[in-house]
């Protein structure tokens, strides 16, 4: 026979319904400020506990609540994160995440999130990257942002400004996703046949690329630059000899992967302005790929549960 439910029950299945609710805006403000969906992950986990010991009777709006606490552990683990960088080795890119059936992601607005940006935004402090991510990506008020971050309100607005000012300076225009897949797809083919007059004419003259294996083998440990180092990297390294490169989407652009013996081996993309490729990039770092693949059959579920 059917049983009702005791009030400690409702209540807990009420908070569950909440946060399972409100967890891809969690997951998507944590991966931007921490460009690592391992480390984003580990922040909702965290959020979810506190969240059951809280008194949810006297929370207001539970989803300030959880923005707010999810904004603030973000902070933390970035503020420890840039240390931890600091004994990183060669180049350090974000954790590609796959887009294309992530509904963490997908379903929140695409700003703050490709992967060149999420690169730049490294530029700035932990609270710099917050506020600007919650204005441009997820456009909180000012005030709301405030109440956040426990600053004031004029302090929020110079925070944002300083961001985007420091983000105009380093970031370029970039084209269409139709364009990015053409450009992408361009210069993949011409590294598979070897041809680097046609990657060269791909490419800008202060074209770099960035090879992020933190010491691993075969990475690049410092940036390569310059439209003719960059297609001969992409081609006297033999990276596309041998290996299946399958197209996958992540951070919302146009991406390849490439496995070798049948397994996943290097992440691949480009970042591209009207004239042309000026950046190229390529994760070796077995966790970050590992994480990526992980991505793909990532489910909107409470975590622990």
């Amino acid at each position: 026979m059917d049983l009702e439910s005791s009030p400690a029950e409702s209540t807990l299945d009420d908070a569950v319904a909440v946060f399972v609710e409100l967890r891809p805006r969690l997951f998507g403000i944590a991966y931007r400020v921490l460009g690592s969906a391992v480390e984003a992950e580990d922040v909702v986990q965290e959020v979810w506990l506190r969240w059951q010991r809280t008194d949810r009777s006297v929370v207001v709006s539970p989803a300030a609540f959880l923005s707010s606490t999810t904004t603030r552990l973000a902070i933390n683990v970035a503020q420890s994160a840039r240390v931890r960088r600091e004994t990183y080795i060669g180049p350090w890119l974000p954790e590609p995440v796959d887009t294309s059936i992530d509904p963490e992601l997908g379903a929140e607005r695409a700003e703050a999130l490709e992967f060149a940006l999420l690169l730049v935004l490294e530029k700035l402090t932990p609270t710099e990257r917050a506020a600007y991510v919650l204005r441009e990506a997820f456009d909180y008020s000012y005030a709301e942002i405030a109440e956040m971050l426990q600053l004031s309100l004029v302090n929020v607005r110079k925070i944002v400004s300083r961001a985007r000012k420091h983000l105009a300076a380093d970031q370029r225009e970039t084209v269409d996703t139709a364009v990015h897949r053409q450009l992408l797809e361009a210069f993949v083919s011409a590294a598979q046949t070897g041809n680097v007059a046609s990657l060269e004419a791909l490419l800008t003259p202060d074209a770099v690329s960035l090879s992020d294996g933190n010491g691993i083998r075969g990475a690049a440990r410092v940036p390569v630059l310059g439209r003719a180092r960059v297609a001969n990297l992409a081609t006297a390294t033999r990276r596309f000899w041998g290996v299946d490169v399958r197209p996958v989407e992540a951070n919302g652009r146009s991406c390849v992967l490439l496995y070798r013996d049948g397994r996943p081996a290097t992440f691949m993309t480009i970042a591209a302005s009207q004239e042309g490729v000026h950046q190229v990039m390529w994760v070796f770092n077995p966790s970050k790929i590992a994480a990526f693949v992980d991505s793909r059959s990532r489910h909107t579920t409470v975590p622990g549960a």
